[in-house]
Order: structure tokens, then sequence, then C-alpha cells
């Protein structure tokens, strides 16, 4: 079984458009959506939801007033300020460190799990989507990335599917970092602007410490000559693999609009034909890492 993410250093450069694109053509696959932070593959897959399953992360203190004596040691423990003076805990400025639970005299403190976003597994017209939905403001994404890599697993295995195809969270924080661990290989989209390249190369330097294969795309690389040939310079520099240039093209915008990948809305344009050279060197050279393991 093959694991493939597919990562950006920066949101918008065009990463999800590609992996609906790789959902398109690729087989025997599982699709998997790791970006549980800003998850977006279902707009294009329109997933039929099989199996929806709650997802809890992290603590909040509640305070019993029934046992709560009102000593004041919990306001006084609180680095944060997220107890009031009427001994009411503020859920959004709790931590849930656990100090004061553990050192209340009274044991007038509960500590209930939050459950804080939900993870599917669907059907789509692409095959099997494993996807999560992490509520507003919350924590624990990290831990979310890992459990729906893992259910992809299980399900590819109950499937007989030989390949993993994730659509993986942009930067360099926590999401990333549970997306890209133990995967067999990583593609990198990038895009010829100066964050683009910045936050490329700040990618590869997480995928290297991790000793992930990876290798470069450029998409829209037609809009900036100048930053394209500064991303290969680069690139050749750290002996890393540019397998494909994809052209600014207005008809992937279109073919989201109509909730298309850009082969069901025009499979003939430059840009789908770039996409489907670039899917066939990337199988190529995902073949060769699983031989060097």
């Amino acid at each position: 079984m093959k694991e493939l993410i597919i990562i950006s250093g920066k949101g918008g450069t065009g990463k999800t458009s590609l992996m609906a694109a790789f959902a398109y053509l690729a087989e025997n696959k599982v699709l998997c959506d790791a970006d549980v932070d800003a998850a977006d593959l279902h707009l294009v897959t329109a997933p039929d939801i099989l199996e929806k399953h709650d997802f809890q992360g992290g603590n909040t203190a509640i305070i019993n007033k029934d046992k709560c004596t009102e000593c004041g040691l919990c306001i006084d423990l609180c680095k944060w300020g997220a107890i009031s003076e009427t001994f009411e805990v503020n859920s959004i400025e709790c931590e849930g460190c656990g100090v004061c639970v553990y050192f209340c005299p009274e044991k007038a403190i509960d500590f209930p799990l939050n459950t804080c976003g939900e993870w599917y597994i669907s059907d789509t017209r692409f095959g099997p989507l494993v996807h999560a939905r992490l509520g507003i403001a919350e924590e624990n994404s990290g831990r979310l990335v890992s459990l729906i890599r893992q259910e992809a697993k299980k399900l590819a295995e109950e499937k007989g599917l030989d390949l993993i195809l994730t659509d993986g969270p942009p930067g360099i924080g926590c999401p990333v970092i549970a997306s890209i661990g133990g995967a067999d290989a990583v593609l990198i989209v990038t895009e010829p602007s100066v964050s683009g390249k910045h936050d490329m190369q700040r990618v590869v330097q997480l995928a290297n410490h991790f000793k992930v294969p990876a290798f470069l795309c450029v998409n829209k690389f037609d809009l900036n000559k100048d930053i394209t040939d500064e991303i290969e310079k680069f690139a050749k520099e750290k002996g890393l693999t540019c397998l494909g240039y994809i052209p600014f093209d207005q008809i992937f915008t279109k073919a989201m609009i109509q909730g298309q990948t850009i082969f069901e809305y025009d499979s003939n344009s430059s840009s789908a034909q770039a996409i489907r050279k670039l899917w066939e060197s990337l199988l190529e050279n995902l073949s060769v890492c699983m031989k060097d393991k």
C-alpha cells in the first residue's frame, strides 16, 4: 500500500484542485482529506456520508457549584484568567491544563472531554473518502489528522486498495507534521509568488527533517517566470525533483463552480494535459520510492 500526501507551504496554491484531478485519474485508491481546519475537497467530490463519528479532544474545567466552597484557590492558580470572581469558567479562555482540577481541595471541578469535531467515511464518484470537520476555534487538529489517516489505512486494507491519496493541510504546523509522518512521499504544490516560494522552502525543510521523499509541482508557473526560475534553482540546489509545471487556466475556476474536476469539465485543456503528465511522473517516482524502502 502506498500513501501519497499532497501539501503546500501556503493556502491558495491550487493544492485541492490538483488533488481532485488526481482523484479522477487514480485507480484502486482511498481518498483522505486531512485539511481538517478548512476541509473543502467535499465541494468537488460531493460525498455520500456512510458513517459519522464524533471526535473528542482536550478538556474544559467545569465548577460544580454544589461542591464548591469558593475558597478561591482555583482563581489564584489559573494562569489563563479563565475563572471569574463568581467561579464561572470561561470555556474559550480555559486551556484545559487541569491544574485547578488537580489542586481543588473539595474536588469540585469536573473535567470532561470536549466534542470538538466530526469525522466521516463517505462514498464518492471517485471511490471511498475519509474526511473530517473540526469545530470553529477548536484545537487538536493534529490528533484528528492522525485519526483519519489511520481510518483511511484501515479502509484501504479492508477493500484491498493499494493507494491512499491524501489532501494535506497547508503550512508547516502540527496538522502538516501529523499528515506527512510515515508517508511514502509528498507532493509539494507551490506557486510563483514571493510568499509561495518562501513557504515552499519551509515545507521542503520539514519533509527533509522527517525524511519523507518530496517532489515539487509549480502551479500557475507562467504568471511570474522569474520566480519560477528561482524555484527551479532552489530545487536543483536541494536535489528536489520538479515533476510538473501547470499553466494558469481559468478553467480551474469554472470547473470548481460546477463542482467538477478539470477533467470532467474540459479534459482537452492545456492544464488538464499538464496534470495528466504530472500524475504519470508522480506514479513512476512513487514506485521508485517504494522499491527503495
